[in-house]
């Protein structure tokens, strides 16, 4: 017979060693940091073993920690393997982590393209920022970043390439970057160091953006082409409204961002055909130009 000891306390354990917080492990399994740290007291005391240094503001896995935790993790990894596939023949449906501006700038109108290819597969898009964790329940997420995740594979799949865009009327006013001016340029709060990096690059550094402040790019994305003032653009965002003619680039200089968006994803999903599928179709699709892309959707 098995001899499992406290399961709730194990998969506690497992979380808080792999995350390295009591609240981080709490989030993920949606229970509190209170709740996580008294789960992972009582599997101390029934195993005889201490699993945790507690120290002032971080956990440190002890040498049995560190060897329980190496063994739990891909048994919970196998384990979630097991279920998606016993599910997968009755339910083909994939849930993939984005930005909110990521959704509805580049994934929701691409979408069409991955169902003309695959049908029998449901694409579910659920709210997965850069500060967001990674869900249990999701398949793959689109992240930007250093593509360091602890746990995650990650692959390239987008630069992050910063440029100014505008509505054509404006664009029509501005021959030189010393053209603009500080309370025309839009900003993005979570990204206040975009302009500076883009003026500086552009020989104008003691310009400073005072125009209005939005919280996604999206948002400022729409002003720019409604014509409240300038926006910097991040790629993908702005690829499909350049091509549209929807916003003008009124200047050729990108600057990189210095991150790039990636594919994530835990290693066990790569055997999976559904996962499989929409992996090769969103990494041939982010090296497709978004000209390229347009003329294909027209002609089809």
């Amino acid at each position: 017979m098995r001899r499992l000891l406290f399961l709730n306390g194990i998969k506690a354990f497992e979380a808080a060693a792999r995350t390295g917080s009591f609240a981080a492990a709490g989030h993920e399994l949606n229970v509190s940091a209170a709740a996580i740290s008294r789960m992972v007291h009582l599997l101390e005391e029934r195993l005889g073993v201490a699993l945790f240094e507690r120290k002032a503001n971080r956990l440190v896995t002890t040498s049995a920690g560190r060897a329980y935790q190496s063994g739990l993790t891909p048994i919970f990894d196998a384990l979630a393997s097991l279920t998606a596939q016993v599910t997968a023949a009755s339910t083909r449906v994939l849930t993939v982590g984005v930005g909110p501006t990521f959704a509805m700038k580049w994934m929701i109108p691409h979408l069409a393209e991955f169902r003309k290819a695959e049908p029998d597969i449901e694409v579910r898009i659920t709210t997965g920022g850069i500060a967001v964790p990674f869900g249990d329940d999701w398949s793959c997420g689109i992240k930007l970043g250093d593509g360091e995740w602890p746990g995650l594979v990650a692959e390239p799949l987008f630069a992050a390439d910063l440029m100014p865009v505008c509505a054509a009327r404006l664009a029509n006013t501005l021959k030189r970057p010393a053209d603009l001016k500080g309370p025309s340029l839009i900003r993005v709060a979570h990204s206040p160091d975009d302009w500076p990096s883009w003026l500086k690059a552009a020989g104008v550094p003691r310009l400073t953006a005072r125009g209005p402040e939005f919280q996604f790019y999206g948002q400022a994305l729409q002003a720019a082409s409604d014509g409240l003032g300038i926006a910097m653009g991040i790629r993908p965002y702005i690829d499909d409204d350049l091509a549209a003619g929807r916003l003008v680039a009124p200047f050729a200089l990108s600057v990189p961002k210095g991150m790039r968006w990636y594919l994530v994803y835990r290693g066990f999903h790569a055997e999976q055909r559904d996962f499989a599928a929409f992996r090769r179709w969103i990494i041939r699709a982010a090296a497709e130009p978004a000209a390229a892309r347009k003329s294909a959707r027209s002609a089809g």
